[in-house]
């Protein structure tokens, strides 16, 4: 038996989300624990596109998916948050009742919980990548199949092969083209799913010969202890080919689990946990979702938006974890009382 870990609130996530919810939370002096399937944090921003640029959050004209996650980590130090990392939820039990709930949170590698609120923010669930069917692949995985760029500069000066037609595809394959040996872009057929404007720009790269576009499919690997050598290719108009390259890059999107959450008793819409726009919270009183795993009318797929809930969503978790104390709402610029708390009073 272990331990039993007390604690104000269980966020499931540690995505920017999940960590801006501690941030929130610890204005108020609500204490939280974090739980993450993967083994860093960060979530999708840090596992799929750690040096891809995000345009759109308030304040940064331009900041990395890996960037804003170690802004958002160094934004919630004051609070002190416990990380919990390469462990799944696989129970969610309430203990308590409506009015003041209380819940057991489970692990699947038995660290267990007991705590006054849960935050869902949890993405889309567990996510890997959709595998091209391609035999023996396995063999050449993290040495020279890559599901994900993680560090750019691990490409440098390689032959790149880049499979795919969506947004994905086309943005490593312009990334990645000023510092590769060369960089081939294959997709089954001459259209895309991708932003217009990166499509025209790939098109204008393989005009000026900087980069090649191929048409068809991959049908093998050649290579050696894991390095690969070439991917053998077929055409369209059933011609073979091989692709001379050391690298290649898969982006065929993803395939999202939700996982255990689905057994947590919570009304599911689509595979997603419908939610209040007051106060953010699920059929379950005391069990909140924010970010991509919920949903609500008008709801937008936005890290801005995740922000936005996680703030209502504190406000109503402080009822819960201080019943008897009112919550008086105070600006970070005025407050005295919120810049102790963030060290710069």
């Amino acid at each position: 038996m272990t331990e039993t870990i007390e604690t104000d609130v269980v966020i499931i996530g540690a995505g920017p989300v999940g960590l801006f919810a501690v941030f929130e939370l610890g204005l108020l002096d609500i204490k939280a624990h974090l739980i993450d399937i993967l083994p860093k944090v960060g979530g999708q921003c840090a596992e799929l596109y750690p040096e891809k640029p995000i345009y759109d959050i308030p304040g940064f004209p331009i900041v990395t998916g890996m960037g804003l996650v170690d802004n958002l980590m160094k934004q919630i130090e004051p609070f002190g948050a416990t990380f919990h990392l390469s462990q799944m939820v696989t129970e969610v039990t309430p203990l308590g009742t409506p009015v003041a709930p209380r819940f057991r949170v489970v692990t699947d590698a038995g660290t267990t919980f007991e705590c006054k609120s849960v935050v869902v923010a949890a993405g889309g669930g567990s996510f890997q990548p959709k595998k091209p069917p391609i035999a023996g692949i396995e063999e050449f995985e993290e040495k020279s199949v890559f599901y994900a760029v993680r560090k750019m500069e691990a490409l440098r000066d390689r032959s790149i092969l880049i499979v795919g037609g969506g947004d994905s595809a086309l943005d490593w394959t312009l990334n990645l083209q000023p510092i590769a040996r060369r960089v081939t872009l294959m997709h089954r057929r001459d259209e895309f799913r991708a932003a217009p404007h990166s499509v025209e720009r790939m098109r204008k790269l393989v005009e000026k010969g900087e980069m090649d576009l191929r048409i068809g499919q991959v049908s093998g690997l050649r290579g050696a202890d894991g390095r690969m050598e070439a991917a053998l290719c077929k055409g369209n108009d059933g011609s073979v080919f091989e692709i001379a390259c050391d690298a290649m890059l898969p982006f065929f999107g993803l395939t999202m689990k939700l996982g255990p959450v689905a057994e947590w008793g919570l009304n599911l819409h689509e595979n997603l946990i419908p939610v209040d726009t007051e106060k953010f919270e699920t059929s379950t009183p005391g069990i909140f979702a924010i970010g991509d795993i919920n949903t609500y009318p008008g709801k937008l797929k936005l890290i801005l938006s995740g922000f936005h809930e996680a703030a209502l969503a504190a406000q109503k978790v402080h009822r819960y974890v201080y019943p008897e104390k009112k919550l008086l709402f105070q600006y970070t610029t005025s407050s005295t009382n919120l810049q102790k708390k963030l060290g710069v009073a």
